[in-house]
């Protein structure tokens, strides 16, 4: 029973947001398994369950990124949809604005992708600069960070 309980966790907080215990419980109930409040917190941390904050502003239940290829993809994705206020590029040289204090997130996501077109990232509080090798790679990716940024 507690594995087909957790297995419909997993699958309700993919098809949902899902923001509470209470929510999770409910969604449960329907689906027809009957709980506390307990167990399914002790599920929760089993299961290694995390809340990530959603494009709205809430937050919501949901798996940890496996470790692996599209990890760092992936952070570089959702640092710069939560915290990218403008970019710009000069040359070789690309600026990115942030959030106050999220710049060294920024810079070091875009390091972690060693990609061989960046030469390094500089990051202050609310600012990257972003060494690229040459100007097309420069204006390649500002064009991949505002189709992220949609």
């Amino acid at each position: 029973m507690k594995s087909q309980r957790q297995a419909k966790i997993l699958e309700i907080i993919s098809m949902k947001d899902i923001e509470t215990q209470e929510q999770l419980l409910e969604a449960l109930q329907e689906n027809g398994y009957f709980s506390t409040q307990a167990t399914i917190s002790r599920d929760i941390k089993e299961l290694r369950i995390v809340k990530e904050l959603t494009s709205f502003g809430t937050y919501r239940y949901t798996t940890p990124a496996k470790e692996g290829v599209g990890t760092f993809s992936t952070r570089l994705n959702t640092i710069f949809r939560e915290c990218i206020l403008s970019f710009d590029y000069a040359k070789n040289l690309i600026v990115i604005k942030t959030m106050p204090g999220l710049a060294s997130a920024a810079g070091a996501a875009i390091d972690a992708m060693n990609m061989s077109v960046v030469v390094g990232t500089l990051a202050g509080d609310d600012t990257v600069l972003v060494v690229m090798r040459d100007n097309n790679a420069a204006a390649t990716f500002c064009g991949e960070i505002k189709s992220l940024l949609g």
